[in-house]
């Protein structure tokens, strides 16, 4: 009896700490289900994808041309993973730990397998290539954009995660604010370059959501295990998140 009552006490502890990053993951994955819906009926967000896209392509000028290829640039997949390889061993030195600094780079790595395997499995084609800045550059598919989900799960983690050992409310406000322009900067940029859709946009989000989520589960899981292995009560060492 005393074993099963330890058994259902441990669970529930367990689930007390992660549960925030199960709901995370909950609505990253139900809004990515309710966007590719619309993807699949053709209704909804779907029915300004191509709009947007075409109003972009209409309103392009060279020094925002520019600009925007650089955003894009620096977070695609050659110049943002070495970024994330330096601010992870930068990080790693200055906290004297590799704790936060593997789970952000595990968070990389994940997001961009996700990404790329949903990609495949909707097969989603990009937009025309008369609406691209440089038609033809893209030929993958579409839906998630995997520029926005690397650019997404690089703020909403790293900002998590310094949030989580700082327990700053400041540095929550500049996480958000952080995460807004990163994203919204990237996402749009996509957008208005021609390469993807606003659905694809939102969809790289969710799946930066869900990874969210995960490390949120994850980083409250093994504080909890740190706080029992040094005997504290395990309501005392349930982090702020």
């Amino acid at each position: 009896m005393d074993t099963d009552e330890g058994r259902t006490t441990g669970r529930a502890r367990v689930l007390g700490a992660v549960w925030p990053g199960l709901v995370l993951v909950a609505v990253g994955v139900l809004t990515f289900v309710a966007l590719y819906d619309a993807l699949v009926e053709q209704d909804d967000l779907w029915e300004t994808d191509t709009p947007l896209v075409e109003w972009f392509a209409a309103h392009r000028t060279p020094g925002m041309t520019t600009v925007m290829t650089v955003v894009t640039d620096t977070f695609g997949p050659i110049v943002l993973p070495v970024l994330v390889a330096i601010g992870c061993v930068v990080w790693a030195r200055l906290a004297r730990g590799w704790w936060e600094p593997l789970v952000l780079a595990g968070a990389m790595v994940v997001s961009t397998l996700l990404s790329s395997l949903l990609k495949v499995l909707v097969g989603r084609p990009r937009p025309d290539d008369e609406l691209m800045a440089v038609p033809g550059l893209e030929t993958t598919f579409s839906f998630p954009s995997g520029h926005t989900t690397g650019a997404a799960t690089l703020v909403l983690v790293s900002g998590y995660l310094i949030q989580h050992r700082s327990g700053s409310r400041r540095a929550v406000v500049l996480w958000a604010l952080a995460s807004v322009v990163v994203v919204a900067a990237v996402g749009g940029s996509r957008m208005y370059l021609g390469y993807h859709f606003l659905t694809d946009v939102l969809a790289g989000i969710c799946v930066a959501v869900v990874v969210l989520g995960g490390v949120v589960a994850l980083t409250r899981w093994h504080d909890l295990r740190v706080g029992e292995g040094a005997g504290e009560p395990s309501h005392d060492v349930a982090p702020t998140a």
